[in-house]
């Protein structure tokens, strides 16, 4: 589980779905693809959340 304070990849610009069943979740910013959200496999690998969040610009309306 994530913690509260952990950014949510999906709401990141650097957040993106590959063609790869194997590994279907990346992060532009950090160059790897993940089988889970790369956030996780950041904070597992670092024990810190991800510093390189950077929000995705809000759709006009």
């Amino acid at each position: 589980m994530l913690p509260h304070s952990a950014p949510l990849c999906r709401r990141c610009r650097h957040y993106f779905i590959t063609h790869d069943p194997r590994f279907p979740y990346g992060c532009r910013s950090m160059g790897f693809t993940s089988t889970r959200a790369p956030s996780q496999d950041v904070l597992e690998a670092s024990g810190q959340p991800c510093m390189r969040f950077q929000a995705k610009a809000a759709l006009p309306r």
